[in-house]
């Protein structure tokens, strides 16, 4: 079995995952949600203490499985440095404590395994990721053959969610809570600019939309119940300024399986724009089961036995966080 930490950012998660059958026998988060929400987003030193508070407890869990387990697999990279530590810190300390070889997983390459969960791989696929930290899209052809062709300039989907949730004082995350304002908003009432529309670019970019949101929360004023129509225009637009570079790409190649991972694919919106998007392709839409989307070891735990397989192990003394790292 592997044993699989997750820790790059506000989800504390630790999961168990059986080699020869990809089974997960055990899965627990715990989220911080609720602790940042006051804050209307991470605080990284404040995460960093819950994880070292929250981790443990799940892992005193997993003693059980302690006698069986081959190997231990960390996110290592990207994400924020202080939590990142605490579970490198940890499942270096179970490598040593158990003999165990210890595997460090890029949290990317995490989300893309989340679509194979206690299943067989599919590959060659075209993957679009979208979460708080990145939007980008990639070729992948295996686990050490993935080519980024498109990513985000300034700010990611996910993040410009966040932050126009908070400028509308909705709370933290702000994914699900703009999703469900715009379901009864009017996603045509603000003529809000689609990002790079006239770019020859295959790239995203979102600070430019963020800055047409605030300006139209500042003319509503007081009026709160233009939110609704605001969160139902900013909704569409984002989700259209990923839809036209992906048409655009889908020019000179065209997909044949294609996935959406990372925790902003659980918007509904998106998904079902991106279904309308490739059904002149018929193309297969692959995705994660919604409680896979955000981060989660079980996705670490996947790749885990993947690299296992591969004898793609780190060393104790070079395994190091990159905060920044990108595929």
């Amino acid at each position: 079995m592997i044993l699989s930490i997750e820790s790059s950012c506000d989800d504390s998660a630790i999961a168990i995952t059986e080699i020869a059958t990809n089974k997960l026998l055990f899965h627990k988060k715990i989220s911080q949600e609720l602790e940042h929400s006051v804050y209307g987003g991470v605080v990284p030193e404040l995460a960093a203490r819950l994880h070292a508070e929250a981790l443990p407890k799940i892992l005193q869990e997993c003693e059980p499985y302690f006698k069986d387990l081959k190997a231990v697999a960390v996110t290592s990279t990207p994400g924020l440095a202080v939590t990142l530590v605490e579970g490198v810190t940890m499942a270096k300390a179970i490598a040593v404590a158990l003999n165990i070889p210890l595997i460090g997983v890029n949290h990317l390459v995490g989300h893309i395994y989340s679509l194979f969960i206690e299943k067989e791989t599919v590959f060659p696929l075209t993957v679009l990721l979208v979460s708080g930290g990145h939007t980008q899209v990639m070729e992948v052809k295996s686990l050490t053959d993935i080519k980024t062709v498109a990513k985000s300039m300034d700010d990611s989907f996910g993040e410009s969610f966040d932050k126009s949730a908070k400028m509308m004082g909705l709370g933290y995350p702000g994914g699900p809570l703009i999703q469900e304002l715009a379901k009864d908003g009017d996603r045509l009432s603000h003529n809000f600019t689609v990002p790079l529309h006239q770019s020859p670019l295959i790239a995203f970019s979102y600070s430019g939309l963020k800055n047409a949101v605030r300006l139209a929360v500042e003319d509503a004023g007081e009026d709160k119940s233009q939110y609704k129509d605001i969160a139902a225009s900013f909704e569409h637009i984002a989700t259209k300024h990923i839809t036209m570079k992906l048409k655009k790409y889908f020019k000179t190649v065209r997909p044949k399986t294609f996935a959406i991972v990372g925790g902003a694919s659980a918007n509904l919106y998106l998904r079902s724009q991106i279904e309308e998007l490739l059904k002149p392709h018929n193309a297969t839409l692959l995705l994660s089961e919604l409680k896979y989307c955000s981060d989660n070891a079980a996705m670490i735990g996947r790749v885990g036995v993947e690299m296992y397989k591969q004898k793609m192990f780190s060393a104790l003394d070079s395994l190091d966080i990159s905060p920044k790292s990108n595929i």
